[in-house]
């Protein structure tokens, strides 16, 4: 085996109307380098990965070997050097990105060979639902559907021509935690009006009427009116962002990140003076990550 790097996107679910279906890549990384070695090493080089004991712990590890067992192949021992942009339970998808770190990292151990479509569908049964692992996978912003037979269905948006902002606190908020919040069921009349406001969502940012889609965005009647108490200052940082320009601003995934949706060649400016207001915050500009997962074949 030939040392190898692989790189994972972080993602935003939701985007407020899109509960469980939608999807955006974005550019912090979960970095992996590995090469054969006798005995399984791991070196993570991050405060942002979850502390472990032995080897078998490792979640990472744990997902790539399921993996391999599945195809009857036997994952062979690696040396794994592990980094990581991504905050954990911070609602930006690190989960998500550790387990398509894991599939890949098995898929290029023991030579799977597998498609984009088997990746995915591993990836959607071990999270649960497809919107986190499709954006990590594939890159841009997904729209899917993870139907009654287990398949999913998937269309990728390539262009978004904005600016985004990520509110990222201190404070971690399980995604278990954030779904207790929600109601179990919803009445017809709910789910009509949640589903026309999704629509609409789409179909503004697949028409560059970001105004529209960011009215939408703050519509969204299926989660965040439920988890908004457990964001600190989410209405204030809303109604800021809003003052300075913002088209839209939502909850990122489960929270507790929060994330703005910006005019172009904006961002920059009005990031520091929401950093100036909301200090507790950790507010960065962030760019949409159009690929997704990338592998790269060390020189040896």
């Amino acid at each position: 085996m030939k040392p190898f790097s692989l790189s994972v996107p972080a993602s935003s679910a939701n985007i407020g109307p899109g509960f469980d279906s939608l999807g955006l890549a974005v550019d912090l990384y979960l970095t992996l380098t590995v090469s054969a070695n006798n005995t399984w090493g791991i070196d993570q080089q991050s405060e942002m990965l979850p502390a472990f004991n032995n080897y078998k712990e490792h979640f990472i590890y744990q997902v790539a070997n399921q993996t391999a067992a599945l195809y009857g192949k036997e994952l062979p021992a690696c040396y794994m050097t592990i980094n990581s942009a991504i905050p954990l339970a911070r609602g930006l998808g690190s989960s998500a990105s550790a387990i398509v770190a894991g599939i890949e990292l098995a898929n290029q151990c023991c030579q799977l060979g597998l498609s984009s479509t088997e990746k995915l569908q591993l990836a959607t049964e071990r999270e649960g639902h497809p919107d986190n692992v499709a954006a990590a996978l594939l890159g841009g912003l997904v729209v899917t559907a993870y139907n009654d037979d287990k398949s999913i269905d998937v269309c990728k948006i390539n262009q978004l021509n904005i600016d985004i902002l990520v509110f990222i606190p201190q404070e971690e908020l399980k995604t278990d935690v954030s779904r207790q919040v929600l109601p179990e069921v919803y009445s017809r009349s709910q789910a009509a009006k949640a589903g026309s406001i999704g629509n609409v969502f789409i179909a503004a940012l697949m028409n560059e009427n970001y105004e529209l889609a960011g009215k939408m965005m703050e519509k969204d009647i299926f989660h965040e009116p439920f988890r908004a108490k457990l964001i600190a200052k989410y209405d204030a940082i809303k109604r800021m962002a809003k003052e300075l320009g913002a088209y839209g601003t939502v909850i990122s995934g489960a929270g507790p990140t929060m994330l703005s949706f910006f005019p172009k060649g904006t961002g920059a400016a009005i990031k520091q003076k929401l950093q100036n207001t909301f200090s507790s915050y950790h507010i960065q500009q962030r760019e949409i990550d159009f690929t997704g997962v990338r592998v790269e074949t060390k020189l040896v």
